[in-house]
């Protein structure tokens, strides 16, 4: 794609409290241990507003609601491509 050196894949998801991110991260560290990934590294589990997971080539966002909203992530990849969540799901 060649919009950025930091990743491959951005991810981008939010929960509507604290408790659904760190939920929703927690399952997104099990789906991906089962496939064999790793996260290189994880930030922002302590507050559970703005959660990022980095596995290398894919990082994964996890936003409280109004955070997301707030930082509007999206508007700085306005030239990507957007993939559906239920274009990859079998």
């Amino acid at each position: 794609m060649g919009l950025t050196v930091i990743a491959d894949y951005f991810v981008i998801c939010s929960g509507e409290s604290a408790a659904q991110v760190k939920t929703i991260v927690e399952h997104v560290k099990e789906i991906l241990k089962g496939h064999g990934a790793r996260p290189l590294n994880i930030e922002g589990m302590s507050f559970a507003r703005w959660v990022l997971i980095d596995y290398g080539d894919v990082v994964v966002h996890v936003f409280e609601s109004e955070t997301r909203a707030y930082y509007e992530l999206e508007k700085f990849w306005l030239d990507a491509p957007k993939i559906a969540f239920e274009d990859i799901i079998d």
